[in-house]
C-alpha cells in the first residue's frame, strides 16, 4: 500500500514471440512465447519481487497471459484477465509484415503512414479507438484499486497509450520512446492525475536480448 488515494501501476509488455522475431504483426491474433520469451517472463517475475504488488491484471491474449502466469506463480498471486487490455486490432495487417502489407495495400499504407490517429485498419481499430478502450480499461481497474500496487501485463500498443496518457502527448505525435519486451514501467495515479515514475527498466533481464515493438 502507498496511501489511500494513490495507485501504483507496474505495466509490462509480454515476453518475446516468434512473430516479434520475424516482424509479423500480431494485433489480436494469439501467438505463443519463444523460449527466450519464457526466460524474459521468468526474469521479469524475479524483477517484481519486493515491489509490493497486490494484484495482477493481464490481457487475455496468450502471449500476455502466459507471461502473467509465470509472474503470478512466483509472486503467489492470481491473475485477472481482461479483453480490454488486448493489443490494437490490426485488421488486414494481422499476420503480415508491414512491408508485405504496404505492397498489397499501397493506398491503405499511405493512410496508415500519415500518423492519423483516426485511421482504421480494414476490419480493425484506429489508434484512437485502441487508446480509448485500453486506457479506459486501466482507469476502471485503478478506480477499483485505490491505494494499491498493481501489475498490468499487456502489449506495446497499450503501453504506448499509457505513456501518452501520463505525459499528455497528443495522439497525432509519433512515438519517440522504447517498448521493449519484458521491460518494467511504473506509473502513479491519484485523483485521476497520472504520473510516469520510471520507463523501460531492464536491469532484471541481466543481458537477455529484448526487442522494441515495431
Amino acid at each position: 500500500m502507498i496511501d489511500s488515494t494513490t495507485t501504483r501501476i507496474y505495466a509490462v509488455r509480454h515476453g518475446e514471440t516468434e512473430w516479434n522475431l520475424i516482424g509479423k504483426q500480431q494485433g489480436q491474433l494469439d501467438i505463443s512465447l519463444t523460449e527466450r520469451g519464457v526466460q524474459q517472463a521468468r526474469a521479469l517475475a524475479e524483477g517484481m519481487i519486493g515491489r509490493g504488488v497486490e494484484r495482477i491484471f493481464s490481457s487475455d491474449l496468450g502471449r500476455a497471459s502466459s507471461t502473467a502466469d509465470i509472474i503470478s506463480a512466483r509472486l503467489g498471486l492470481s491473475v485477472e484477465t481482461d479483453a480490454g487490455l488486448r493489443e490494437r486490432h490490426l485488421g488486414s495487417l494481422q499476420g503480415m509484415t508491414k512491408e508485405a502489407w504496404r505492397k498489397q495495400y499501397p493506398d491503405e499504407w499511405t493512410a496508415f503512414d500519415s500518423g492519423d490517429p483516426d485511421y482504421r485498419f480494414p476490419g480493425g481499430e484506429s489508434a484512437r479507438e485502441r487508446y480509448e478502450r485500453t486506457v479506459g480499461c486501466v482507469e476502471r481497474i485503478v478506480a477499483r484499486n485505490p491505494g494499491r500496487t498493481i501489475l498490468i501485463v499487456t502489449h506495446g500498443g497499450v503501453l504506448n497509450g499509457l505513456f501518452y496518457r501520463a505525459i499528455g502527448i497528443p495522439l497525432s505525435e509519433l512515438r519517440r520512446f522504447s517498448l521493449f519486451n519484458a521491460a518494467i514501467n511504473q506509473f502513479t495515479v491519484s485523483d485521476n492525475t497520472w504520473g510516469l515514475d520510471t520507463w523501460g527498466e531492464m536491469s532484471h533481464l541481466k543481458g537477455l536480448e529484448t526487442l522494441d515493438d515495431n
